[in-house]
């Protein structure tokens, strides 16, 4: 109970008409019917036509004699006495429609007071009228349940809108709140295959690659046009998991120094001149279906209330043509050519051989990207193209520069939890043509060539930025964004790490088109199914305004950036912007974090970067436990910076920068960097807690998913790391020049550290850790390195920390 709370953004003001002819489509408001009657009365007529199985008298009366109207009084009883509507009647009664149980998550006798609590939205009346009636059991329909989802879509679980699924298409979809409901029926969609022809030959056969798209769309499509919602998902077809095991690259040997005219040599380059497809007729039908395909649950909300829904693998993948590149240009074009072909302006044939194509009579031409980490990753790409059609992006957990992903200043560097993956491990991982083998028997040789290719040109010897990274980072072409974009990321996030987001954010800042920002305290999770915000309604509404042209003031209701709190569970707060207050100077001094400069020439501090050779097997099998060593290491392979416990509350916000003079007694070297929340404390689950498995139902008799949430752990801890930052020495002025370093040598480094949004609680303490070697992240060569460090010189700037009250 003390941890429940409800935040919901997706929530339109609309007028009292409006109310009244949006509850009447619901057939729950009938004008001449209802005109006459008390507001209990009405209360009470309105609570039986949301019941199904509701035909006489009498089942309503035992309906509503298991629903309390006073701590002591059903609600048939209640009514019968005649009493007047009051606003506590209306939300106890309210809470048990909910789903929420007395006594646990409310008190019988207290309900307003407990709708307050857990932040629900109210209507509170000294005297009720009819008209305070229909206001408040409208935005009752539109608050969320217990189960995490609001008492329309409870209702509409278990068949409150069936009815509409008959209803002729021209009358679809109904719109509630600003937002269609699911007035789709799920047992009808029709499920095809399409083949979308490209401008690639990524296998080089001689001909341009066909990529399989699956659709899912409702039956009424056939007869009114729909908008689609597209997921590119290099994972569907399936994955070669042995074969990114056998991929995976070594990490645990040295770094070594970098000659300043290593270049790596140039990726393979696909043929421009091939054959197109040839043309035999149109079919008006597809001639292949499928049964399932690996859905997000996202889309399956969506489905129900009219949205096609389309997913596509992309070039590589089974069942279509090309190669995986790995977030190169030509990846990037095979999803293009889907969107291109739901807004009509490409070709796609029914199957790979007949020659036959079929186009999309069933789409309106408005398209929208779903899906998080590579799904999310393609969207953002996509939409950097400025392709027609394409209105929309919710870009989770998405990469908006591959180096960022799989390098870092100058450093090979791993994402979260994959030492040793890279992007040719990702590209044998899903290519999923091996799952035909006959078909990948007949470019095994072209494939085996073109990947050993890969390996050269992403360069794992220097970890330098060269033109394979630049072919794959879409930050430079941000300013052809078109598109609409909602961006969702973990602040915590350790494998598409935040700086991908911030940038993406910050370049959308300068541009004429609409951007939301959510961030979350999770790591690389969905959040469509959380039980404190309204997530999936958000999307409805921001996509009934993107996908159906619905003028329903989704860009103003929607927050510009919206965070999730690091220290009260359930708590979302809506922001301008993630860069806000006044920039946070800092400086080292002795074993201080301190806010005046170090005047102090001779404070030089100094550690090494070897271990036993115990310690370092049992880092890098485990390296969760190198991380606990590193925090409470007393100087032997770190050095530790710590402020002043904070006398409140304190928000820091943006990209933290630090700069440090350093000297390596070899000819090359690294350093990296932690910042951490130092303070005993119950933080927040480090991934959300699952309250329901199954309990989130997204339809009637259709697709559900896990409830989930996060909490506070049960046992504080005593620190958490907020950001962190590594950079090569040798790349001191950038990841693409490799600077000369002789032992000894001391080298001024200035780097961005990963951006925080993070409340600091009164009584605790940042802390900066200087260390070498990242057991989770770097190269891990366990050299008889010394690190000397002249502290006097550095300085860590926040550039946003507030004082909260």
């Amino acid at each position: 109970m003390d941890q429940m709370k409800f935040n919901q953004f997706s929530i339109i003001d609309v007028s009292p008409s409006q109310e009244r002819r949006e509850l009447a489509m619901l057939h729950l408001l009938r004008a001449k019917e209802d005109q006459q009657l008390t507001p209990a009365e009405l209360f009470e007529t309105l609570l039986i036509r949301t019941r199904l199985g509701i035909n006489s008298p009498l089942t309503a009366a035992e309906w509503l004699h298991d629903l309390l109207a006073t701590p002591t009084v059903a609600l048939d009883d209640w009514f019968k006495q005649g009493e007047p509507l009051t606003t506590a009647v209306f939300y106890r009664v309210a809470f048990q429609l909910l789903r929420f149980e007395p006594a646990i998550d409310f008190q019988l006798d207290q309900p307003v007071a407990g709708w307050r609590k857990l932040q629900l939205p109210i209507r509170e009346h000294a005297t009720w009228t009819s008209a305070d009636v229909v206001d408040a059991f409208y935005l009752l329909l539109n608050t969320r349940a217990k189960n995490g989802q609001n008492y329309l879509d409870l209702l509409t679980a278990h068949g409150f809108l069936a009815w509409t699924y008959d209803l002729p298409a021209d009358q679809k979809p109904l719109f509630f709140n600003g937002k269609p409901i699911a007035s789709y029926d799920p047992q009808q969609f029709i499920r095809e295959v399409v083949y979308v022809e490209t401008d690639l030959d990524t296998d080089f056969d001689g001909q341009a690659d066909l990529v399989k798209v699956e659709i899912m769309r409702p039956r009424e499509s056939n007869v009114k046009k729909v908008p689609a919602v597209f997921t590119a998902s290099p994972y569907n077809q399936g994955t070669n998991d042995e074969w990114g095991v056998k991929a995976t690259h070594k990490v645990n040997y040295p770094l070594t120094h970098k000659q300043a005219d290593q270049q790596a040599p140039a990726e393979e380059v696909f043929p421009t001149n091939f054959a197109y497809h040839t043309v035999k007729g149109e079919a008006q039908e597809a001639t292949a279906s499928f049964t399932g395909t690996p859905a997000y649950t996202l889309n399956n909300y969506l489905a129900v209330r009219g949205y096609a829904i389309v997913y596509a693998a992309g070039i590589g993948t089974k069942d279509s043509d090309g190669f995986q590149t790995c977030g190169s240009p030509e990846q990037t074009a095979s999803m293009k050519a889907v969107v291109e072909w739901l807004h009509g302006d490409r070709r796609a044939f029914t199957d790979r051989e007949s020659g036959y194509t079929i186009a999309t009579g069933w789409c309106n031409g408005r398209v929208a990207m779903t899906g998080r980490s590579y799904l999310g990753t393609l969207a953002t790409a996509v939409a950097t193209t400025g392709v027609a059609g394409l209105k929309a992006i919710i870009s989770e957990a998405a990469i908006s520069s591959w180096y960022d992903y799989y390098r870092e200043n100058g450093l090979v560097r791993a994402a979260g939890g994959f030492q040793g993956e890279d992007a040719d491990t990702l590209a044998d991982e899903t290519f999923s043509r091996t799952k035909r083998p006959a078909d990948f028997s007949r470019v095994k040789a072209r494939y085996q060539n073109y990947v050993d290719r890969m390996a050269d040109a992403m360069d794992r010897r220097t970890g330098n930025y060269n033109d394979f990274w630049a072919a794959r980072n879409y930050r430079p072409q941000i300013s052809h964004i078109k598109a609409a974009v909602m961006m969702v990321h973990g602040l915590n996030d350790t494998n598409v790490k935040p700086s991908n987001v911030k940038a993406l954010a910050d370049g959308l800042a300068q541009l004429p088109v609409t951007s939301k920002l959510i961030l979350h305290q999770g790591q690389h999770i969905y959040i469509n199914a959380f039980q404190s915000l309204d997530f999936s309604e958000m999307v409805n509404l921001w996509l009934a305004n993107k996908l159906w042209g619905l003028d329903n003031h989704a860009d103003e209701v929607l927050p510009a950036v919206l965070v999730q709190s690091n220290r009260t569970p359930a708590t979302w707060t809506s922001y301008d912007q993630w860069t806000a207050g006044q920039p946070a100077n800092y400086y080292l001094q002795g074993q201080a974090l301190t806010t005046s400069p170090n005047e102090d020439a001779n404070d030089i501090q100094r550690f090494s970067d070897q271990q036993a050779t115990a310690d370092y097997t049992r880092w890098c099998q485990a390296p969760a436990k190198w991380q606990d060593a590193l925090f409470h290491d007393e100087g032997r392979f770190s050095r530790h910076f710590t402020s002043a416990p904070v006398s409140q509350d304190t928000l820091l916000r943006g990209t933290p920068r630090l700069t440090l003079q350093v000297a390596s007694s070899a000819d090359h070297g690294l350093i990296s960097a932690q910042l951490v929340d130092r303070g005993t404390a119950k933080r927040l689950t480090p991934s959300p807690v699952i309250i329901n498995r199954g309990g989130l139902p997204l339809g009637y008799h259709w697709a559900s998913d896990d409830l989930r949430e996060f909490q506070l752990q049960k046992a504080p801890t005593d620190y958490q790391v907020i950001s962190r930052g590594h950079i090569n020495l040798q790349n001191r002025h950038n990841a693409r020049q490799t600077d000369e370093l002789f032992a000894g040598q001391l080298v001024t480094v200035t780097f961005d550290l990963q951006p925080l949004f993070h409340q600091l609680a009164a009584g605790h303490q940042l802390e900066l850790i200087i260390y070498a070697t990242d057991y989770a992240f770097t190269l891990r060569g366990n050299e008889n390195i010394s690190y000397r460090l002249p502290v006097a010189k550095a300085k860590l700037t926040i550039p946003g920390s507030q004082p909260l009250d």
